[in-house]
């Protein structure tokens, strides 16, 4: 398994940057935007991988 550490310290410093520039309610669109993003990439991941094995 890999060690992902650099990874997730990378995504907190970003995470704590970025809420240092923006106001709630803008972090609030930010992440529900950020999570619909992540959704959207995993279906599609899903479907290349079905495409794949037709």
């Amino acid at each position: 398994m890999k060690n992902n550490c650099s990874n997730l310290y990378f995504l907190s410093t970003l995470a704590c940057q970025i809420a240092e520039c923006l106001d709630e309610k803008e972090l609030e669109v930010l992440a529900a935007d950020l999570t619909a993003l992540g959704y959207m990439i995993e279906s599609l991941l899903a479907h290349q991988s079905v495409c794949k094995h037709d």
